[in-house]
């Protein structure tokens, strides 16, 4: 029966856990060459042999069994540390697969049906490696999408230049999600704010294009939907000619060649001229 020899290979593994755990130990040790400390990796080892241990000792022999869910959530949590942390896939799938040099010595001790076990137990480690290398993967995927994320927003500040005007400063590709970012954070600003005016400053795109005017146009109907003029600056010569060359149409839509004669004709559309003039 599957249990009974689950049962026995932790019988096993516990009366051998000193040498295995050497071996495996001294391996982690030697392939992370001080990216870890020794401590750090015995204890990281312990907790995954115990894991082990305890799914075994309730008959499970394959990874995706319910007797092995606490060691899955570990090495999930383990690959998630170590992305976070810089760790290449090799270094974390190490920590595991290592296991195998504890139970090679011991492969050699045994015999018969026992050493038939222990040909399963690998089975069973090498599928610890695989989950915990696809972890890794998923962990690091998932930070690289929260960097961008935050990249993103960074590129895409919206600032108060004045009462009642606020400004974005474009630089770079504007695309659908970059669009998206800018859209969201320029309609909260003006509610915020209270703003009337949004100037959409594109001195820092490198081109414009079809797509780059279409999302340019989405972004001044949404403001305008919530009550805001908008005005698009940073025109220069050779974006003017890309355009007219295009036949893109901005309609009735308010366009500037620098920022600075944007900002003056919004203060002065908010009856501000006097403080211009000062």
């Amino acid at each position: 029966m599957p249990g009974a020899d689950a049962a026995r290979l932790a019988e096993i593994l516990e009366s051998r856990r000193a040498d295995i755990s050497a071996a495996w130990l001294d391996a982690v040790v030697t392939e992370l060459r001080g990216r870890t400390t020794r401590s750090e990796a015995e204890r990281e080892q312990g907790e995954i042999f115990e894991a082990l241990l305890a799914g075994l000792r309730q008959g499970g022999l394959r990874l995706a069994e319910p007797a092995f869910d606490g060691l899955r959530g570990l090495l999930a949590d383990l690959s998630a540390t170590r992305a976070r942390l810089g760790f290449t896939p090799r270094e974390t799938a190490v920590g595991v697969f290592a296991l195998k040099e504890g139970l090679y010595t011991l492969a050699a001790d045994e015999q018969g049906s026992a050493f038939a076990d222990l040909t399963d137990l690998v089975r069973l480690v090498d599928d610890l490696g695989l989950f915990t290398f696809e972890s890794f993967a998923a962990a690091r995927e998932g930070i690289i999408a929260e960097q961008a994320e935050q990249l993103l927003e960074l590129s895409t500040p919206v600032v108060k230049l004045w009462e009642g005007v606020v400004a974005v400063p474009l630089v770079g590709t504007l695309d659908s999600a970059r669009t998206q970012v800018v859209m969201e954070k320029l309609l909260q600003t003006l509610v915020d704010t209270g703003s009337e005016h949004a100037i959409i400053d594109i001195t820092g795109v490198p081109a414009v294009d079809t797509q780059v005017a279409q999302h340019l146009l989405k972004t001044v109907v949404a403001a305008r939907l919530m009550g805001a003029e908008c005005t698009i600056s940073g025109i220069r010569p050779q974006i003017a000619q890309t355009i007219v060359a295009l036949g893109i149409e901005f309609g009735d839509i308010s366009t500037k060649a620098t920022l600075a004669d944007a900002l003056v004709a919004a203060l002065r559309a908010n009856g501000a001229a006097k403080a211009v003039a000062g």
